[in-house]
């Protein structure tokens, strides 16, 4: 009874393999490979993307670094349709380079920035938001020409091929209402030879 009973289950086996018209099944079927979308970088005459936001901690009077706010959307899109804005990306908060001559470059040509009709200055990192506040009070940043925001996950970064690995790159984006008018990455991410202010300046 035993062999007859393998002997009924093994056309039903071997039936397993087809299909029910009696032909053999191919391979399975693979779900197709993820895909990144990216924008090209952007150009001088590109309209900035839309749906772009960052988040910040808006900067206090009361500079302690050992007070938190409460981080809020930064809608780039929006705010830099209406203004003449510099968004300044670095490695990193608190780094040699980022800390040492990036960002000095900025605070210390404010009334430079302004005379050529730079209503802010936007400095983004890979950072939270949290980091990116305390960097800003740590320099003695206290009210809303220079904020330090977060590109979460280098979001925005990516979107446009601007990375250094996972972190954002070191570049400058100078929009006035909304065009592209200064765009330019680093080729050697402790430089600021294309990204600094006296780069961005001498373009505006």
């Amino acid at each position: 009874m035993a062999s007859q009973a393998v002997s009924a289950l093994a056309p039903e086996s071997r039936r397993s393999s087809q299909d029910p018209a009696g032909g053999r099944r191919g391979p399975p079927p693979t779900n197709p490979p993820a895909v990144t979308l990216t924008m090209s970088a952007l150009k001088v005459g590109d309209s900035f993307p839309e749906d772009v936001a960052f988040t910040y901690v808006p900067p206090a009077p009361e500079s302690d670094i050992k007070v938190c706010g409460i981080p809020q959307k930064f809608d780039a899109s929006k705010e830099f349709k209406n203004k003449k804005v510099i968004l300044v990306s670095v490695p990193g908060a608190f780094t040699p380079t980022c800390q040492a001559s990036h960002l000095p470059s900025y605070l210390n040509n404010r009334d430079a920035l302004k005379q050529k009709g730079v209503d802010q200055v936007v400095v983004i990192a890979f950072n939270d938001a949290f980091v990116m506040s305390a960097w800003g009070k740590a320099n003695g940043v206290t009210d809303d020409y220079v904020i330090f925001a977060s590109d979460a996950d280098a979001k925005f970064s990516k979107s446009i091929g601007w990375t250094l690995g996972e972190r954002t790159a070191r570049y400058a984006i100078a929009v006035d209402h909304g065009k592209v008018v200064y765009a330019s990455q680093e080729d050697n991410s402790k430089s600021i030879d294309q990204s600094g202010a006296e780069a961005v300046l001498a373009k505006l």
